[in-house]
């Protein structure tokens, strides 16, 4: 097992999960990339970290797939002591209810919200035995406001919110903090198809966010400074929710 301490980031090869492995190997850690079946983006990402000094390693898995996800993280625990999570991958497939189908559902809330069930019950348990971790939930605005067009995301990611807050008066007493942030509209691949100039309209700082800035509050939850921070929902979001 190494000495440094590990970041397991979930869809940690594109949009903000990539954002936040860079980050966080800027911060010192072993970052710990998950991603499902996109290699290039991943092979991207690894070589970004390489290039600033950083380390890494990747780690294919589905996260729906519980046999997968707990081989994975039986054999990243006994390598590494995986001081923080970061909930990162996700999935969007948008419709009005009405003519929304089964698989656009069950596909989204397996993704979003079932996924927490499995990767976090390993990883927590590890955490509690070391008696600190860190564990950062990537929600999002629509589970606070609701968008149309998103029932099924705002659900899965709302969720998310509620797992979150449970989650954390369960650990606290033995040093496992867990909060959640919301972002926004942040330019992603995940936001590519949406009209950006016309929505920075409803934005009060007039403008989609960068996913560096929501990694730089993953870095605070991650940090020191937040020893005192559990069961909290930080909006990153500029403005359109408070």
């Amino acid at each position: 097992m190494t000495d440094k301490k590990a970041a397991l980031i979930t869809g940690g090869s594109r949009g903000i999960g990539r954002a936040i492995s860079l980050r966080l190997a800027r911060d010192g850690y072993h970052v710990i990339i998950n991603f499902h079946s996109n290699v290039k983006e991943a092979e991207a990402t690894y070589g970004a970290i390489l290039d600033i000094g950083g380390s890494c390693e990747l780690y294919p898995f589905d996260i729906t797939d519980r046999t997968a996800v707990a081989a994975a993280i039986e054999e990243i625990t006994k390598n590494h002591t995986l001081h923080v999570l970061v909930l990162c991958a996700g999935i969007r497939h948008d419709e009005i209810m009405i003519y929304m189908s089964e698989e656009q559902w069950d596909s989204v809330i397996d993704t979003n919200l079932s996924s927490f069930y499995a990767v976090v019950k390993p990883v927590v348990r590890h955490m509690l035995l070391n008696r600190a971790g860190r564990i950062i939930v990537i929600s999002s605005t629509s589970a606070e406001s609701g968008l149309p067009g998103q029932v099924n995301y705002a659900a899965a990611k709302a969720g998310l919110l509620g797992a979150t807050r449970a989650l954390a008066r369960e650990c606290a007493k033995r040093g496992v903090l867990v909060n959640a942030l919301t972002p926004g509209f942040i330019t992603t691949d995940m936001t590519g198809n949406m009209d950006e100039k016309e929505l920075a309209k409803s934005i009060p700082m007039n403008r989609f966010g960068k996913p560096e800035e929501v990694a730089g509050v993953v870095s605070f939850l991650a940090s020191e400074d937040a020893n005192y921070v559990t069961g909290q929902v930080i909006g990153v979001n500029g403005g359109v929710y408070m």
